[in-house]
């Protein structure tokens, strides 16, 4: 199947699967919206799953980047489908999560997922989203990685809600794309 292809069939199964209108609700970034996309759905889906890894990681075949990862919850099955379809694909590519806060017990992490001694200090990582308005939740995990030694050579979300993100990273001179729009799901 083409890219364009499985593309398309992804915004299918977003529509299907993930996509909510006819009520208000309230968004992550505070925003209210008769639109919504709660990708958790699409994320689980087997088929779902296995196209965000594979269009994720063609996005990002051109950027050098050691480590792929995000906020908690949204990022983490992102990260993990894109880390395996990079190893399938030849270019692998560990995956990480930022908490929210820090662990209370145990190794106290705020960034997990990387090897027992690991850490993002000077490496490049690209930040994951499923679904992003004003990029709020991207910018916590920006933060957390720069504090942590990183830098950050993209920010990919797989919706665009089209609310202000790519503003946002702009101004934080991180470059952004977006796999889809929120006018493609419409």
């Amino acid at each position: 199947m083409s890219v364009a292809a499985e593309r398309a069939r992804l915004i299918e199964i977003i529509k299907h699967l993930s996509v909510e209108t006819g009520r208000t609700f309230k968004l992550a970034s505070g925003r209210t919206s008769d639109f919504y996309c709660n990708l958790k759905p699409t994320m689980m889906d087997p088929e779902g799953a296995y196209l965000l890894g594979r269009l994720i990681a063609e996005a990002i075949d051109d950027i050098e980047a050691d480590l792929v990862g995000g906020l908690e919850i949204g990022a983490v099955p992102l990260a993990t489908a894109t880390a395996a379809m990079s190893f399938a694909r030849g270019r692998p590519r560990r995956a990480f999560f930022v908490r929210k806060q820090a662990k209370d017990h145990g190794t106290q992490n705020l960034i997990d997922g990387l090897r027992r001694g690991e850490t993002v200090a000077a490496k490049r990582v690209i930040i994951l989203e499923d679904v992003t308005t004003t990029g709020g939740s991207s910018m916590k995990a920006i933060e957390a990685v720069k504090a942590a030694g990183a830098s950050v050579a993209l920010v990919l979300t797989v919706v665009d809600r089209q609310e202000g993100a790519a503003e946002t990273f702009q101004a934080a001179g991180v470059p952004f794309r977006a796999l889809i729009t929120a006018s493609e799901l419409r």
